[in-house]
């Protein structure tokens, strides 16, 4: 199921789909970004940065998760909020030295940024490349 018919699906599918384990994990305080850091050691870990009120991020975002299809053993995916975490996509850009963007995804290995991308460059087949 999709990010988004998890969000707006009906109370019937939400029951029937209740055993499946979400692929992406929310992203919502800074010291999240330590564990990330580390489990970065271990796998790949993409950071998608998403505002709620655009209609590009929102385009965006649907057709990076319908694309998305890597195992939680090949690598993480966490989603951002960044009009409720303000204070964490900034921290983001600082710690990964990147400029904000919205939407963009980053791609975290060994504690650093080694793929960004933003806007229509966004896609999730091109994460293939940073799985081992």
């Amino acid at each position: 199921m999709s990010f988004l018919n998890k969000l707006f699906g009906t109370p019937s599918q939400e029951n029937q789909e209740s055993n499946i384990e979400p692929k992406f994990y929310t992203l919502t305080n800074i010291e999240e970004l330590n564990a990330i850091d580390t489990a970065s050691f271990e796998k790949p870990i993409v950071l998608f940065k998403h505002s709620t009120r655009c209609s590009i991020s929102r385009f965006a975002l649907k057709r990076f998760d319908e694309a998305y299809s890597f195992t939680d053993s090949e690598m993480d995916w966490y989603l951002l909020d960044l009009l409720n975490y303000r204070e964490v996509s900034n921290e983001i850009a600082v710690r990964y030295n990147v400029m904000h963007q919205s939407p963009q995804i980053l791609v975290i290995r060994n504690g650093k940024t080694i793929y960004s991308a933003s806007h229509d460059a966004i896609d999730a087949t091109e994460l293939k490349q940073f799985v081992l």
